[in-house]
């Protein structure tokens, strides 16, 4: 306290300058309008900006609450869709509803780790067995397929990224159905091909390639992407079309697990008419 004193008293020229200053500039805004007018809106526009300052960091802070609140509420809109279920009886239906059958469940989950750059590239989910992941399991976006997991622990899983060699997804045009095999050719993360498209097709730049459904991973109708070139390649009969993806991997945060209620019964029916089926 001591110091303190001796401090100011070192320094009260210093100290008494700025009190008198204060008081000047205190009377001036105070009485003449202008000057008045003027401190305002400087102090209104200094407030206003360090108000969206703080409003920016605010947000910044709920951001990932924000993003998970509408991933829970995306999983909830997927569960409820109808191509979730198995169409087992058209003509009749009844309370319990037999009509419908549940095929499809989701589960969201938060991208920790990812690669595009590799040749064969993987992500990491937080979530495992804990949550009931297992391999084979369908992972997917909003904007397209990201992957199949292939090993999971208590508590996080790994997924083989649509960005891999050994990646093969069956898809098909939208508009006529027509089926083809997605690859990814490892030149660019935007890019993959897809091939056996019958030289007969009409193709058009800008088709909508979704998922075939021929597969006990995926659901039928998944965004991936739009044709932007296809060729007759060298020793070939069918076309392979170049599909500009819709999802950028590089970006991948929030996802969403898919388990297929069915995979099992679907596999054994036919490994017990053929192995190669």
């Amino acid at each position: 306290m001591r110091n303190l004193f001796r401090f100011i008293y070192r320094h009260y020229f210093f100290f008494l300058f700025l009190l008198m200053e204060t008081l000047a500039l205190g009377l001036t805004a105070s009485y003449q309008h202008y000057h008045q007018s003027y401190f305002i809106n400087s102090s209104n526009a200094i407030m206003a900006r360090v108000y969206s300052m703080a409003d920016n960091f605010s947000s910044y802070l709920w951001l990932r609450q924000e993003n998970r609140l509408l991933a829970e509420e995306n999983t909830r809109l997927l569960n409820i869709g109808r191509e979730n279920y198995l169409i087992t009886d058209r003509d009749e239906f009844v309370e319990e509803d037999s009509l419908y059958r549940r095929r499809y469940t989701y589960m969201n989950s938060r991208v920790i780790n990812n690669s595009v750059v590799r040749r064969n590239n993987y992500f990491t989910l937080n979530k495992g067995r804990s949550m009931g992941v297992e391999p084979d399991m369908g992972v997917i976006t909003t904007r397209g397929v990201a992957g199949v997991i292939v090993n999971v622990s208590e508590n996080f899983s790994v997924g083989m990224s649509l960005l891999h060699s050994d990646f093969q997804l069956s898809v098909m045009i939208k508009k006529d159905g027509n089926i083809g095999s997605l690859r990814w050719e490892g030149d660019n993360h935007r890019r993959a091909h897809m091939s056996y498209i019958p030289p007969h097709i009409e193709l058009q730049r800008g088709d909508t390639i979704v998922t075939s459904g021929f597969s006990t991973i995926f659901p039928e109708g998944i965004l991936i992407g739009t044709i932007s070139d296809w060729e007759i390649r060298r020793g070939e009969t069918f076309y392979t079309a170049a599909i500009d993806l819709a999802m950028d991997y590089n970006t991948l945060t929030e996802v969403y697990i898919v388990t297929n209620l069915l995979r099992e019964e679907q596999r054994e029916l036919e490994e017990s008419v053929t192995p190669d089926i």
